[in-house]
């Protein structure tokens, strides 16, 4: 088996942080957007309900990329 580095808890918990922060803003901000826009719209409420879950789906993809990128930068295990 290949040597296991150590986990470098300073940075774990500083990507933690951020996904934290940042998911909640890019899950938070796309969710509201489709309830803006199924308001503005004046839509139906289950087609309001359909445009908020996909604009929340867009929210998890963008933080799903933003966390790969982040863990890049500032790997965990040294």
């Amino acid at each position: 088996m290949a040597d296991q580095k150590k986990i470098n808890w300073v940075h774990f918990s500083t990507l933690l942080a951020v996904a934290i922060l940042v998911g909640t803003e890019m899950v938070g901000a796309s969710w509201a957007a489709g309830w803006a826009l199924g308001g503005l719209l004046q839509l139906d409420p289950l087609v309001s309900r359909a445009i908020e879950a996909g604009f929340a789906l867009c929210g998890f993809v963008l933080l799903y990329y933003f966390m790969r990128t982040a863990i890049k930068n500032e790997p965990i295990r040294d």
